[in-house]
């Protein structure tokens, strides 16, 4: 089998299971529905009575009754199946954020973000009509309809028969479309995910674009995939209407071999009682009217089965760890050890890490040195918790870093990275989002150390002043000294930096080495980073090539 089908496969069985657990909270509309279809066949027979003048100002009564109870439980029907669409989506999306984090980063290096986004929300939003429409419908397209036969069954078996054997055509002609409308959407789901991932790369690279004068050439290439989203809409909606187009002939045989019936008698004068001709006319339409349901929802278990294609590609929550976990540490001085250490992100790409083993003592410097790709920024995410390696061990002051909360490697660890990660607030809380409880001279001295107070005073609001989301609004620069002061202020005892000037100028780069230097003072530090200025740190050099240690060549 191949990995297509197994996924496909996993999907089918996905919705199996979410259907049969999601029967108990449509019971309700299930009730609600059965109770409605009840109404309707007293409505048939107040209709039937006062055609044919039978207790007419009694049976009036009644058809009002009926005609507004039903419009009640249709609300409540509504209302039910809403609450219950709403509740299966917030679990999945809840679930479904889990495994996210749990896969982190792993995953994202694998999908795009824009595939990730449209898991998260367009795909979750898909599964509403599973659980809001298709399931409570389905149900009722099978009791429904055997309440409604059993009723005329009892007032004609010929035209209950007539019924039954029509009705028996709407499940097939649904299965016939069905098999058509699973692929369009499954393709449906495709050129959506394509076009939100196209039109997510473009904006990343706008200026990029204008820049080499591609913008109308990508504007025309966003159009197209716009347009193969549309073809491919409206082929889901062609099969839908196919669908219905063949419920809509069944319901119209029904009615013509059931008229012409007692068209027939009444000619010939062996119609024995008219009301009961009308009741089953009348009823004809609500014999249908399930199956006419159902077929409307049909198309979202398609829908629901194209989305579950891409959830059950997401892994599962690992197992939780043994109770050994520990949640402390020793923070006066942070070991770090590589134990033949090997990492593989994309099996296509072959390992990011192959047998990489080192060692550095408590409040020592090692300069991870080597080409992009060599495995710096794998290391430094391997001491970051955010994935376990393959094979091997990573060991912090004696420990296996498998072992600590992240509560406790979160605790011993401060990390800069390229882009420093700030968020939309001011200067002031970007740095204090370290460490809140702080004192104003813990605050200043982080201050001081960073020289950020050197670049802030010039500013009109000073510390007060509010930066956009990733640091918009300040240089390079600028926003790696407020990373720095953060690093200050939290005082960790461990720091990892990764390639924390790549994106600088000599002369920028310079000054935030400047400032790094002094926050690497009695720490333990590993320095991812290829630049020049790096050399400066005093420390152990340890050269990198193709996830491995290469022999020694002195020191930095």
């Amino acid at each position: 089998m191949s990995d297509l089908e197994a996924t496909k496969a996993a999907a089918r069985a996905w919705v199996k299971r979410e259907q049969r657990a999601g029967v108990r909270p449509v019971r309700p509309v299930i009730a609600l529905g059965l109770l409605g279809t009840v109404l309707a066949i007293g409505q048939a027979f107040c209709i039937a009575s006062i055609l044919t003048g039978t207790l007419a100002a009694p049976a009036l009564a009644g058809f009002a009754v009926f005609a507004v109870l039903r419009a009640g439980l249709g609300y409540a029907a509504d209302r039910y199946a809403f609450a219950a669409g709403a509740s299966a989506r917030r679990r999945l999306r809840t679930d479904i954020l889990t495994r996210l984090f749990w896969a982190r980063p792993t995953l994202a290096r694998a999908r795009h973000s824009g595939d990730l986004a449209a898991i998260v929300v367009d795909k979750i939003e898909a599964l509403d009509g599973l659980f809001a429409r298709f399931i409570p419908t389905a149900v009722l397209a099978l009791a429904a309809p055997l309440l409604v036969a059993a009723v005329v069954l009892f007032l004609d078996p010929t035209a209950g028969a007539i019924l039954v054997l029509t009705g028996l055509l709407a499940p097939a002609a649904m299965g016939l479309s069905g098999l058509g409308a699973a692929a369009a959407a499954r393709e449906q789901f495709v050129a959506m995910t394509r076009l939100q991932t196209r039109f997510l790369d473009r904006i990343r690279g706008i200026a990029t674009i204008v820049l080499h004068g591609r913008g109308e050439d990508e504007a025309t290439s966003l159009g197209r995939a716009a347009d193969e989203l549309r073809v491919r809409t409206m082929r889901v909606l062609r099969l839908a209407f196919l669908s219905s187009a063949a419920l809509d002939l069944a319901a119209a045989l029904a009615l013509v071999l059931l008229a012409l019936r007692y068209g027939q008698q009444w000619h010939e004068g062996t119609l024995t009682d008219p009301r009961i001709a009308l009741m089953v006319l009348l009823l004809t339409p609500e014999f249908f009217a399930p199956l006419r349901a159902v077929s409307a929802a049909y198309q979202d278990m398609f829908h629901a089965t194209a989305a579950a294609e891409s959830l059950v590609d997401v892994p599962p929550v690992p197992a939780p760890p043994p109770i050994r976990d520990i949640r402390t540490v020793e923070t006066h001085g942070v070991s770090v050890q590589f134990e033949d250490v090997r990492l593989t992100w994309d099996k296509s790409r072959g390992p990011a890490l192959n047998g990489l083993s080192f060692r550095v003592p408590a409040g020592e410097t090692v300069l991870l040195a080597g080409p992009s790709g060599a495995g710096k920024s794998s290391a430094i995410e391997l001491l970051m918790g955010f994935v376990r390696p393959d094979s091997g061990r990573v060991v912090i002051n004696g420990r296996d870093i498998a072992d600590l909360v992240p509560q406790a490697l979160s605790a011993i660890t401060a990390w800069i990275g390229q882009r420093p990660v700030l968020f939309s607030g001011t200067i002031r809380e970007n740095i204090r989002f370290a460490r809140p409880d702080a004192t104003a001279e813990q605050f200043a001295e982080a201050l001081r150390a960073a020289r950020v107070d050197g670049f802030t005073e010039q500013l009109p609001d000073g510390l007060d002043t509010v930066v956009g989301e990733g640091g918009y609004g300040l240089s390079g620069g600028q926003a790696q000294r407020i990373a720095i002061a953060r690093a200050f202020l939290k005082n960790a005892p461990l720091l990892l930096l990764d390639e924390p000037t790549a994106h600088l100028d000599p002369a920028t780069e310079s000054e935030v080495f400047d400032g790094l230097r002094r926050l690497a003072a009695g720490r333990t530090v590993i320095l991812a980073t290829h630049a020049a200025a790096a050399r400066t740190f005093s420390g152990r050099r340890l050269d990198i090539r193709d996830g491995r240690i290469q022999p020694a060549r002195g020191a930095a």
